[in-house]
Order: C-alpha cells, then structure tokens, then sequence
C-alpha cells in the first residue's frame, strides 16, 4: 500500500459507492488465515515506506499516520494508529517495538540502535531491503516446492480413481470367470478393498496428521528435530542451509553497519533466523568469541560454514571491512539460491514423474497379468 506525500492532513471522505471495482478490490484483499497480519511482506512495505517518509523530512508520528490513512484492512490500520498515539503520549518507538509480539527482536534492537544514533530513516531502509530479500528468498522455495507439491497431490488423486473405480472393474470381469490370480493382483484388489472400506478413515486420519503437525509448527522440540531430519536429505538440506544462511550474513551486515558488536550480533541473529541447526552453531561460536577466538576462528570450527565463507571473513577481520563482506556473502547466497531452486525444480520433476508411472504402471500391470489367463480360457 502506498502513501502520499502530498497529503499530510486528514482529507474528508466522500460515501462510498458500489461499483465492480469494489469486487476486484474484494478479489485483491489480502487474507490472513495463520499468523499476525504484520507479516513479511508488509513490514517490508512498513520499513520502506516510512525510510522515504523519514528521509523526506516528515516526523515519525506523522509518518506513522500517513501509513495508517492509505490502509484499508481495519486491523492493520488500528495497529498502525495505536502505535501513532503511543508515539504522541511520549512512548519511544523501540519501547513500542518491544512491547508488541509483532516485532522481533532484532528488529526492536536495530530500531533502538537508529533512535540513539540518529539515523533511524537509514535503519528503516535497511530493514526494509532485508525483509525484501527474505521474502525474496521465501518466494524462491515456494516457486521451487511448489510444482512437486501439486504433483504429489496429482499421483494421490490416481491413486485414489484407479484404487475405487479401475481395480474394482477388473475384480468383477476376474471373479465371473473364475481366473486364479497372481500374487501381484491380489495384493492390489487387497489393498482396493481395503481402500473402499476404510479409505475415508485414512483421509481422515492424514487430515489430523497434518493438522497435528502444523499446531506442532512452533514447537521448539519438533521445531528442532524437523530440521535437523531435513538439513541431512541431500538437496533439500543444502538448500534450506543456504536460504538460513543469506539470511543470517544479511542480517549480521545490517548490524554491523549500525555498529552493532559482533558477539551481540550473533546472538540478535541467532534469535532471528529460528533455523536450529545454525542457532547451535552460533551458540557456539558465541562462546568461543567469548574465550578469546576471532569470528573466523569461532566459525572455522562449526560444520555448517564452508572454507570459502571461512576464507571471506578472515579477511574481512584482516581490512577492517565486515559490512562489505557480509553484504557480498550474501550476494553469493543469494546467488546460490537461484540456481538451487532451478536445480531443485529440475531435478524432482521427472522423478516424480517417474514416481506416479511406476506406481500406474504397476497398477495396470497387475490388472492385465490375469487378462492373457483369461483370453486362454474365452479361446
């Protein structure tokens, strides 16, 4: 949602009238079914709008009405004037940021670093290019799960047609000419009766499964062991690794630049990313900071980062030129992930390609084995 910046004041609205631009408006609205509606992509909106209002001279306050005037979801425009009043009582906006559940805390930290340097229109701006490169990234896994994801869905669907439907045909033809059947056909007709039978009990019981896994979502146990099962398959993983990663060495070159120091900076962005695997290692490159190590010799030690990640922060230590080389790690990262998602489209297509023919081809094949005993016997 835009803002604008000609209009400052409160302008008297005119009574609405119902044309069919309200029903695409209607179409375009955004609906929040889990989760804050303060979510990635309007903070990046958020951050972003208020660096230009920031940097354009306007107040915080009244920047913070600006954006409340241009919203049309009630809820988000109530969050947004809620905050503008805090703003106007006297209320800091990191003290804000720290109370309300929607800011996390690096963002109130970062935030708080802006107010006491001076340069919270910078901070802003640089919040929002690193939420618009996470929500960049984020769009970049869907794009990539996304296909295999419909296919799966497609090779359950003709599972389900030829289990119910197909399978039940041949069973009628196969019994009225008492054909003996292979072991292979009757382990189908077997597991077509089952489905029959009992079919709506399984989806139902997938439907739970799932509903059970997605309440256990921020389950900080599951959460873990989730993780860690995926960050050891083999392009997943890799993926997932890369993705957390841009995020973390984006984030630390936003604090750096805010002269945030580096041991606060890891634990700001180990809190962040919630990516366990890299939490555990950052936690221990925290403590071995502590002990006397340099960042490189820290990070050196854990499995998570590779010589060339290693290499480049070295050298960043030696120049005295962190920022700069956070910000093209993550170039690097960032890189990386566009090439992987094309990588991780490419290579599951035509296995699961292969996966739902095998698995027809099966089907069809345990069908027609006793059609050649039966032509035998109609000769």
């Amino acid at each position: 949602m835009g803002f604008d910046l000609k209009h400052s004041t409160p302008q008297k609205q005119s009574t609405p009238k119902t044309t069919t631009s309200d029903w695409q408006t209607l179409l375009q609205k955004e609906i929040t079914w889990f989760g804050h509606f303060f979510n990635g992509k309007r903070k990046e909106n958020f951050y972003t709008e208020l660096g230009v209002l920031l940097t354009a001279g306007i107040s915080l306050k009244e920047a913070i009405g600006l954006l409340a005037e241009n919203q049309k979801k009630q809820a988000y425009k109530a969050f947004l004037e809620d905050m503008k009043q805090q703003l106007i009582a006297g209320t800091s906006f990191s003290t804000i940021c720290a109370q309300e559940k929607a800011f996390s805390t690096y963002e109130q930290y970062a935030i708080q670093i802006g107010e006491d340097s001076g340069q919270l229109e910078e901070i802003c701006k640089a919040l929002g290019d690193f939420y618009t490169r996470r929500n960049e990234q984020k769009r970049q896994i869907r794009a990539a799960l996304t296909y295999p994801s419909i296919i799966m869905c497609t090779a359950f669907l003709v599972l389900v047609f030829m289990l119910n439907w197909v399978v039940p045909m041949f069973e009628d033809i196969f019994a009225q000419n008492q054909v003996s059947l292979p072991p292979l056909t009757q382990f189908i007709i077997s597991l077509s009766a089952f489905f029959q039978t009992y079919g709506v009990v399984v989806i139902v019981l997938i439907l739970l499964i799932w509903a059970a896994l997605f309440s256990l979502r921020q389950n900080k146990i599951w959460k873990q062991k989730r993780q860690q099962f995926l960050s050891k398959t083999p392009i997943i993983g890799l993926f997932l690794k890369n993705n957390y990663i841009a995020q973390f060495v984006q984030a630390m070159a936003l604090l750096v630049r805010a002269k945030v120091p580096i041991v606060r900076g890891l634990e700001l962005t180990k809190k962040m990313v919630g990516y366990y695997p890299l939490e555990k290692n950052l936690e221990t490159a925290i403590h071995k900071i502590m002990a006397g190590n340099s960042l490189s010799e820290s990070l050196a030690a854990q499995p998570l980062f590779d010589n060339q990640f290693i290499s480049l922060i070295r050298v960043a230590e030696e120049t005295n030129q962190t920022e700069f080389i956070f910000e093209r790690l993550h170039q690097q990262y960032q890189s990386k992930l566009q090439q992987q998602s094309k990588t991780l489209s490419t290579v599951l297509e035509p296995f699961i390609i292969l996966f739902i023919g095998i698995l027809v081809g099966v089907i069809l094949i345990a069908m027609y084995m006793p059609m050649f005993e039966l032509s035998s016997v109609l000769g």
